[in-house]
């Protein structure tokens, strides 16, 4: 809609500084023609926007001008509200930064636009952490010292424990963001760019040292293909599966179920699906009890099997084994 269109360009002027016709025609996606006539309705409405020619030139909003927030629709004041995630900032220590900054802008809004906003508030909660995370393990204990080392383009050199020998590294590094993934925080640092889990850091000292951060990364693309690659580099082995009705996988796996899977006669489903290796597809696949038989590849059948086996040994109730038990004890 044009009237959108136009706070974008207001709101994008007043956080970007000057813009050319081209960078906004860019930015909203749309013709650099459309945004002249853009700009001239904003003039016309009495916007104080100027435009200046030359190499140099672009459009600007009087310095000093600032627009209220009523150019917000119900679904962006509740996104707004939604988006606000109280865990991830305290443990950033932008709890209270956060807190000021949402009573800001919640009376900024108009009263039906901040009833919205009050309604999202109380009825989502964003618990990042899964169930089973240690919440006794001191966390990150250097996660602030990292997030100011990121927000001021400042060397780290760390003591950083990994999987593989030798497990406990010198790493210097220049940190240029943090992500949070399934409630562990990640920083995405040079050279390189690679990936550090900044629970695993052991030890931290500020160099001092500036970096300057690289003008063409962009953090979430990185983000995008790290985790592709991820993935490709864990499943690199396949297992062929069959899956009682009502059975479903998740994830990568259950993709492929939903892209090769064929059902046999008995209801059964029949799929290649990619696993991580013997050792953890034997405990997955473990956990779906007898809703899941492993046909492939044999190494990993045989070891379900004597897992089974075993198990029901444990487990076994005849008279004969109760009665051998009751003699032992």
């Amino acid at each position: 809609m044009k009237s959108a269109r136009l706070v974008s360009i207001i709101l994008l002027l007043q956080t970007r500084g000057r813009m050319t016709a081209a960078d906004l025609a860019e930015e909203l996606e749309v013709s650099v023609r459309t945004v002249y006539r853009d700009v001239e309705a904003l003039s016309a409405a009495g916007i104080p926007l100027y435009g200046d020619a030359g190499h140099a030139g672009g459009y600007r909003l009087l310095d000093g001008y600032r627009t209220r927030l009523t150019g917000l629709t119900a679904g962006e004041a509740e996104a707004l509200f939604l988006a606000g995630a109280p865990g991830p900032a305290a443990e950033l220590g932008l709890g209270p930064v956060l807190a000021a900054a949402q009573l800001k802008v919640r009376a900024a809004l108009p009263r039906e636009l901040r009833e919205h906003a009050d309604r999202i508030s109380g009825r989502f909660h964003l618990d990042a952490p899964g169930w089973y995370a240690d919440t006794d393990s001191g966390g990150a204990p250097y996660l602030p010292a990292v997030a100011d080392a990121v927000w001021n383009s400042r060397v780290l050199n760390v003591l950083y424990r990994r999987w593989r020998e030798p497990t406990d590294v010198e790493r210097r590094l220049e940190p240029y963001g943090l992500v949070l993934k399934a409630g562990r925080w990640y920083v995405v640092a040079g050279p390189g760019p690679r990936t550090f889990r900044v629970d695993q850091i052991l030890e931290l000292a500020a160099s001092g040292e500036e970096f300057t951060r690289p003008d063409d990364f962009d953090l979430a693309a990185y983000w995008t293909a790290y985790q592709r690659d991820f993935h490709d580099r864990l499943y690199r082995a396949e297992a062929v599966v069959r899956l009682a009705p009502g059975v479903r996988l998740t994830g990568p796996a259950g993709d492929a179920v939903r892209a090769n899977g064929r059902t046999d006669p008995r209801g059964w489903t029949v799929a290649t699906v990619p696993i991580e290796s013997v050792d953890h597809a034997h405990g997955e696949f473990l956990r779906l009890g007898a809703g899941v038989e492993v046909l492939e590849p044999a190494e990993l059948r045989d070891r379900v099997a004597g897992t089974v086996a075993a198990l029901s040994r444990t487990y076994d109730v005849s008279p004969a084994y109760n009665e051998s038990r009751t003699h032992d004890t």
